[in-house]
This record gives structure tokens, sequence and C-alpha cells, in this order.
């Protein structure tokens, strides 16, 4: 029990510290118009074809809590400097459960199971992550280590590594 209230309570310093003002609140538009989905999508894999970077895709609404710690735990000093070297983050807008669930659907993204839940394309569009299970969908009960963990794991290979590169 004491843990979880200290994971509470780093949570909502996490949310309180990351701005340092209003314009990080808890009530922040993150996601954009519903209607701007495919457009944003498509610039998005564009961009990552160019920088060669791989493609977060967020799916969620500015209504979510969890949505709203996962994007500020994206942007924390830890994860910032991984998310912006690595990726174009692009910000799905579902609605209230009754927008752009095609694109989910199109990823096999469950959003029913729970919001933000994430895709992770490669500079191509090839689908290489999908969450199954609402993963993320308890951001306020998680730590910034485990978005972390996940930009880690999914970020390209740098140039010349390779399975067989120990130090890359």
């Amino acid at each position: 029990m004491k843990s979880k209230f200290l994971r509470l309570v780093a949570g909502v310093a996490a949310i309180l510290l990351a701005g340092g003002g209003p314009a990080r609140s808890a009530s922040r538009e993150i996601y954009p118009d519903p209607g701007q989905a495919k457009t944003d999508l498509a610039t998005a894999l564009r961009t990552a074809a160019q920088d060669h970077k791989r493609v977060i895709v967020d799916f969620g609404g500015n209504w979510c809590g969890d949505c709203q710690v996962l994007d500020i735990y994206f942007h924390n000093p830890q994860n910032r400097p991984i998310l912006e070297s690595s990726y174009v983050l692009v910000h799905i807008n579902i609605g209230r459960m009754d927008e752009n669930l095609d694109i989910a659907e199109k990823y096999g993204i469950p959003v029913t199971l729970g919001v933000p839940a994430l895709a992770v394309l490669s500079d191509t569009g090839k689908m290489l992550y999908g969450q199954r299970g609402g993963e993320f969908s308890h951001m306020g009960r998680m730590e910034s280590a485990a978005v972390t963990k996940f930009l880690v794991q999914w970020r390209p290979p740098k140039a010349g590594c390779s399975v067989m590169v120990v130090n890359c």
C-alpha cells in the first residue's frame, strides 16, 4: 500500500515539475482535432523516412489523465533526448472512443482496453510493435522508467550496428 502511495505522489510530482508552469498542466491539449489524424500520421511517416527515425503512434484523448502523464514522461529530462533523437511522435485523438478507430484497427490496437495505447512503426511504416493489452493505460501508477525502457527497447539501431556489435 505504501509503494502505491509513493508512486502516486511521484506521478503527481512529475506532473507538477515537468513543465514548470501552466503550459504543462494536466489539462493541456495534447491530441489535435480528430480530423487531422490521417494527415498527421502521413506527415510523421514522411518525416521518419527522411530522418531515419521510428514513429510512435499515441492513441488517446485530452480527457485522459493517463495520456497526460505519458506525455509528461515522454518529455521529461531522461526521456526527451531519446524521443527526439529516435522517434517522430504523432498523437491520434480517439475522441470519446468514437474517433479514428479505423486507424487503431489498422494497426491492431485495441483502444477499448484503455488509453494511452501505442504503436511503433519503422521509418518505412512497417508495424514493429502494438499494444495489445492496455499496457500504458495506467500511467498514473507507473514510473517514468517504464517509458524509458520502452523508448530504449524500440529505438532504431545506430548506423553500422548489428546484433553482433555489443556497444551500439
